[in-house]
C-alpha cells in the first residue's frame, strides 16, 4: 500500500488496530534470495513500528504468507492481474488464506487444460470482505475443487514488506470497507470444463509454480 495513492477512507479503515512490523529480518532476507527477488524491485524490511498502511509512495504492501503459504509468485500471472481487475480491490487488500484459492484455481485448470478465465473463477468462489480485506468464498451452488484447504494464516498482518509498484503492472484501486453483493451465478453443471474440473487437495499443489 503506497501512501500516495491510497484512498483516505479505505486506509483509515485498514490502518484501525493494525499491528506493526513483526517478524525475522533473516526470513525476509532468505524470501528475496529463495524467490529471485532482482535488486530493480526493491524489496524492503519496513522500519521498526511501521504497519502495512506506511509504503512509500511509488511502492505497495505484500505479504511473507502470500509466498510462504500462498504459492503466489513474482512475476505475477495475466489470470491474477484479471483478477485484481475484475474485482477491484489492491493486492495489499487481499487475505492471504485466499490467495490459495486463486492459485489453486490456476494450477487446476492448467494442468487439466481447461481454459482459465474470471467467469469460470467466479462460478466456484464469491468475494467477501472483513475489516477492509478481500477474500473468495466457496460457493454452495458449486462443486468443490479445492480440498483441505488451509483453515487460517496466524499472525499474518505483520509480517509485510514494501516492494516497487510496478511488480503488479497495473494500476490497483483501494476499496473502502464495505458489504459486498452476493452475485447470482448459474452453475454450468452441463458444460464439459465444469464436468471436467476434478478436485485436489491444496496439499498436492506444489510450493513453487
Amino acid at each position: 500500500m503506497s501512501k500516495g495513492e491510497r484512498h483516505e477512507d479505505s486506509s483509515e479503515d485498514m490502518a484501525s488496530g493494525l499491528p506493526p512490523l513483526k517478524w525475522p529480518k533473516e526470513t525476509f532476507d532468505s524470501m528475496v534470495r529463495n524467490f529471485k527477488f532482482p535488486d530493480s524491485w526493491d524489496a524492503r524490511y519496513p522500519d521498526e513500528g511501521q504497519t502495512l498502511t506506511d509504503a512509500p509512495a511509488g511502492y505497495i504492501t505484500l505479504f511473507w504468507d502470500f509466498f510462504a503459504a500462498g504459492n503466489f509468485l513474482l512475476p505475477v500471472t495475466k489470470f491474477f492481474l484479471e483478477i485484481l481487475s475484475y474485482y477491484k480491490f489492491h493486492i495489499s487488500q487481499m487475505h492471504p488464506i485466499r490467495m490459495v484459492r486463486v492459485r489453486h484455481f490456476e494450477f487446476v485448470c492448467q494442468g487439466m487444460h481447461i481454459e482459465l478465465t474470471v467467469n469460470r473463477f467466479r462460478v466456484f468462489h464469491q468475494m467477501h470482505c472483513s475489516q477492509g480485506f478481500y477474500s473468495f468464498i466457496q460457493r454452495s451452488s458449486a462443486k468443490k475443487i479445492l480440498l483441505s484447504p488451509p483453515k487460517s494464516f496466524h499472525d499474518w498482518k505483520p509480517k509485510f514488506f514494501f516492494i516497487k509498484a510496478r511488480v503488479i503492472p497495473m494500476k490497483m484501486i483501494f476499496r473502502g470497507k464495505e458489504d459486498v453483493a452476493t452475485e447470482t451465478i448459474q452453475t454450468p453443471f452441463s458444460e464439459s470444463w465444469y464436468q471436467d474440473l476434478k478436485d485436489v487437495a491444496s496439499i498436492d499443489l506444489p510450493e513453487k509454480s
